[in-house]
């Protein structure tokens, strides 16, 4: 057994220890298992959905995208961004009505605004779509990180099955406490790997940072600008657009806002987060050295570029090091991608249709769910075959179509009614899937011009648009009608 396959499965005795131990003195009722008894505080927090958010997509995505397309890998760090600066004054509010309201989920907080228990089983299956591609992403990443780590000891296939089979135990014995007390070596750890290789590595190679992107430009002209087309800025205005509306409408980010001990810890890290966001700096600069030096990568294996420029460059030693955190960076989001699936199953879909279920037969329900989505999503892993970064976009087009409602919702007066919101929800996802399984693509148009660059989730979500404000109106105007003819 080589070095780095022994540092790769320390990582997994810890993540799985730290899940067992975070249960001890705790009674796993629904309230400590999915929101970890609403007593986090500002620190915890911050790693949870810094724990979310840099995950196997930072890790490989990031350097993947960089490496496959330069310029428009830069989407990442905008929208990012955007989505911190808006949740100190989004998060708040929602915080606040979900502990009035003794909340679970992103379907409860929907159901409960609109009085409606159909929309929040909307909200839900919309949340289950999403989040399947999010969780194949985590799977997909440490396939590539235990099989690449290990020297191709453990293939890919056997790490997912190895993963999932890890996350099922802590998952189910810890719950959210399990994510948390990770994400805190985890966020350690990527911090320190990420920000030493995008440091070394142009130096060792390059000499520094000026003579690496000498070098790309004087062999690929224009690879770090944006295209004209395709990932146009165009493309680019609107995927920023989309990713930062739809950053905090994923069901596992949303639930994580009910950990919070109190709302002041979304404002202290909504100033913090940013920074952090520098992180992707490196991640980027470490896919950009790749392109000289492990050339020919395409399709998905471009997600391959960090640990191949790594395998060329340090000893097992280091690289185990590296497959370790890695292994971090896919557990932690998986666990809370699980705990949110099974939740919204469990509370939004089954509870609503049987009135008797009390809050400990939906958190043993919860608990039996997580192995049965684990193998959806192991199923979909080993059979796909789209990159890191495609899949994260296809399940940001599914969730970003919630936010309009949610906007509305907030608002002293709301609106929207429960049917102009379901009926937009519908319209916008239903967009999506249609071109997704179609196959359409915008780019066919030539006759739109640069338009045919437009991400389809923003097309999807002017349709949600148009449809949410023209039942408003015409429910509106029936209402009217109505009380004329009184």
């Amino acid at each position: 057994m080589s070095v780095a396959l022994i540092i790769v499965a320390a990582g997994f005795a810890l993540a799985i220890g730290l899940g067992l131990y975070a249960r001890l003195g705790r009674e796993m009722g629904l309230e400590q298992w999915t929101v970890g008894g609403r007593g986090f505080g500002t620190t915890l927090v911050f790693l949870l959905m810094a724990g979310e958010i840099y995950t196997t997509f930072t890790f490989l995505g990031g350097s993947g995208i960089a490496y496959g397309k330069g310029g428009p890998a830069y989407y990442i760090l905008c929208y990012l961004t955007l989505a911190y600066v808006t949740s100190y004054w989004l998060l708040p509010p929602v915080w606040r009505y979900a502990k009035q309201n003794g909340l679970y989920t992103q379907p409860d907080f929907f159901a409960r605004k609109y009085r409606s228990p159909a929309l929040g089983m909307l909200v839900a299956l919309v949340g289950i779509v999403a989040l399947v591609p999010y969780l194949v992403l985590q799977f997909k990443g440490l396939g590539i990180i235990v099989s690449t780590a290990s020297y191709g000891a453990i293939s890919s296939t056997a790490a997912v099955w190895i993963g999932a089979a890890a996350l099922t135990v802590y998952v189910v014995v810890s719950g959210v406490h399990g994510s948390a007390w990770t994400a805190v070596i985890k966020d350690t750890s990527i911090l320190f790997v990420v920000v030493f290789l995008g440091i070394y590595l142009p130096v060792h190679y390059y000499g520094g940072y000026g003579g690496l992107f000498q070098a790309i430009e004087a062999a690929k002209p224009g690879f770090l600008a944006l295209p004209d087309r395709g990932q146009s800025p165009t493309w680019f205005t609107t995927t920023v657009l989309l990713t930062a509306l739809g950053g905090y409408m994923w069901p596992h980010t949303f639930a994580s806002l009910y950990t919070a001990r109190e709302p002041g810890a979304f404002r202290r890290n909504a100033v913090i987060l940013p920074i952090y966001q520098l992180i992707n700096l490196f991640v980027f600069v470490i896919g950009f050295t790749a392109v000289m030096q492990v050339p020919g990568l395409t399709g998905p294996d471009v997600d391959l570029s960090l640990f191949k420029l790594a395998l060329a460059t340090f000893p097992p030693w280091v690289i185990g090091l590296i497959g370790a955190t890695g292994v971090l960076t896919a557990l932690v989001p998986g666990s809370m991608i699980l705990i949110a699936g099974v939740t919204l199953v469990a509370n939004n879909l089954v509870r609503p249709l049987r009135p008797g279920m009390d809050d400990a037969a939906t958190a043993r329900l919860c608990k039996i769910l997580v192995p049965v989505l684990a193998l959806v999503c192991v199923g979909f892993t080993l059979s796909g075959g789209d990159t890191i970064v495609q899949l994260l976009l296809m399940g940001y087009n599914f969730v970003t179509q919630l936010f309009p409602c949610f906007i509305a919702s907030l608002m002293r007066r709301n609106p929207l009614d429960r049917r102009a919101a379901m009926a937009g929800i519908v319209a916008g996802v239903a967009t999506v899937a249609a071109t997704v399984l179609s196959g359409f693509s915008l780019s066919s148009l030539s006759a739109l011009g640069p338009l045919q660059d437009v991400n389809v989730g923003i097309v999807a979500l002017m349709v949600n648009l148009v449809v949410t404000l023209a039942v408003a109106q015409l429910l509106r105007v029936g209402a009217t009608a109505a009380q004329a003819a009184e």
